[in-house]
């Protein structure tokens, strides 16, 4: 079959596969970084991480989203000259805000290392840093003003290639100056990362010029264009703030965690052990199969974008219940799965016995995060970026107390944790899928989304659960017995959803 290139579905395919891709080699990347530098150096690179994010959630989030909604809406009106200059403003407020926060690390990078990072052997990389997140601020507005205009391949090509010229850059670089001294190395790492974001951005930049010129050339841009900045800002200011506080949160989140479980009655080693095999192990096990749900966020948000310009309510409307299906005939099998398989997988990947301690309700957590995830994207393409904000502020808001007050209590521990996060993803459920029904009139197709699914999810996972037992009993390996289980797991859930009059293949006929 055939698909349409400008369809949900074409881009959200394209994106996966660009993910999952970048995915394997970004861990085969981490391998060979981790026995190039070592514990302690990959320490302090790790160190450097949250003010990367920090620093693009304060210049180039919000902008991002602004230039990938804005673009899309005025692509669809045929309005280029409105879409070069949303581009051409929101790169102008990206280098006035830079410009700011990098005075800021600047004249404070010493005690920024010293006093927020906790070394000052991280120095180095603070300040190599600034350049690199240049470099990619301009990509990602080019890139969005890509996916806005409905071009995924694009970005998407030029994603890929940058993966793996980092991954070359920084370990060639690596292998050809060690050894150096722990401040040095690092330093070497985020020059490696700098390299790789030259190729991006310049390679997008001049692939944005081409369209330009295949689609008639420059457009002019004369005129004051009123209301435009006013618009950027109502869309970047709450996306903006809403990923700083999640930064701040998450950071916070995390740090609480070891701090409450040793408050409740742990030693130290055995609350580190415990948090690393909850958040480094179980749930990134448990997001595996979630890699579409980003993808499909970024060619839903221009799409609704464009069906709103459009006055195209029911399309809106059609685009929510077709990524709201998407996630659910392919996230409930796949955590099904996961929960039966992924403690026999935890052992064979992580040589951790405790792997699938909280595997059942965490993998509740996943799917519910992933049902949020897409209805606050249907706000953002929709134009309530405020009240998506406030709903992500309040599910954050309610993980840290859980994590503060629940998991402080004895015999509590993790406890508290996964019930946190179980409960935050619930009420972002809720008040994401309030606003959007308040915004589209979208019905609840309760059986279709939901029931169906999920009872050929059960019959699947009860079914595999028996096979995977029996097949080890009769003394098959855990890894073959995982493969058998796998395939005879995916035609079953298959039979059980058309017997309910379900048919995956709809997919297909997504726009």
């Amino acid at each position: 079959m055939k698909l349409n290139r400008s369809s949900m579905l074409y881009g959200t395919l394209v994106l996966t596969g660009t993910s999952i891709v970048s995915q394997v080699l970004g861990f085969i990347y981490r391998i060979f970084l981790s026995r190039l530098i070592g514990a302690e150096v990959m320490g302090l690179y790790q160190l450097i991480m949250p003010v990367y994010s920090v620093v693009l959630s304060l210049t180039a989030v919000g902008l991002t989203a602004a230039v990938s909604n804005l673009s899309s809406e005025f692509h669809a009106l045929g309005d280029r000259a409105s879409s070069a200059r949303v581009l051409r403003r929101c790169l102008a407020a990206f280098f006035l805000l830079f410009l700011l926060v990098a005075g800021v690390v600047v004249l404070f990078y010493d005690p920024i290392s010293v006093y927020l990072l906790g070394d000052a052997r991280t120095q180095l990389g603070l300040l190599l840093l600034l350049p690199c997140l240049l470099l990619t601020g301009i990509e990602n507005l080019h890139k969005h003003f890509f996916y806005g205009t409905g071009q995924v391949r694009p970005p998407a090509a030029v994603e890929l290639c940058e993966q793996f010229i980092r991954t070359g850059a920084v370990l060639g670089l690596l292998v050809l100056l060690l050894p150096q001294n722990p401040e040095r190395t690092v330093g070497i790492i985020v020059l490696g990362m700098c390299t790789s974001e030259v190729f991006s951005s310049v390679t997008l930049v001049l692939l944005y010029r081409r369209f330009l010129s295949q689609t008639g050339g420059p457009p002019l841009l004369r005129g004051k264009a009123p209301g435009l900045n006013r618009r950027i800002a109502a869309i970047a200011l709450p996306i903006a703030a809403t990923s700083l506080l999640g930064n701040l949160m998450g950071s916070a989140n995390a740090v609480l965690i070891p701090q409450r479980l040793v408050h409740a009655g742990l030693d130290v080693s055995e609350a580190m052990s415990a948090f690393g095999v909850l958040c480094g192990m179980t749930v990134p096990m448990l997001c595996l199969p979630t890699c579409f749900i980003g993808a499909m966020g970024l060619v839903l948000v221009p799409k609704l974008a464009q069906s709103r310009a459009l006055g195209r309510r029911e399309e809106c409307c059609r685009r929510i219940g077709k990524a709201l299906f998407a996630t659910s005939i392919l996230t409930m099998p796949a955590l099904a799965l996961l929960v039966v398989l992924g403690p026999t997988i935890g052992v064979y990947l992580f040589q951790e016995e405790t792997v699938g301690q909280y595997i059942v309700p965490l993998s509740v957590g996943v799917l519910l995060s992933c049902y949020q995830s897409v209805l606050g994207g249907a706000l953002n393409g929709l134009g309530r970026q405020s009240a998506a904000a406030w709903s992500s502020i309040a599910c954050g808001a309610l993980q840290l107390g859980c994590t503060w007050f629940l998991m402080g209590l004895p015999g509590v521990g993790l406890d508290g944790y996964v019930a946190g996060f179980v409960a935050s993803s619930a009420l972002g459920v809720l008040l994401n899928w309030l606003l959007v029904a308040r915004a589209t009139g979208l019905k609840l197709q309760l059986f279709q989304w939901c029931t169906a699914p999920a009872l050929s999810a059960l019959l699947m996972g009860l079914t595999v659960n028996l096979l995977f037992r029996v097949l080890l009993r009769a003394g098959l390996g855990g890894v073959p017995a995982a493969g058998a289980c796998l395939l005879f797991g995916l035609v079953l859930y298959l039979a059980a959803l058309s017997a309910q009059g379900v048919h995956p293949l709809r997919l297909f006929r997504l726009r």
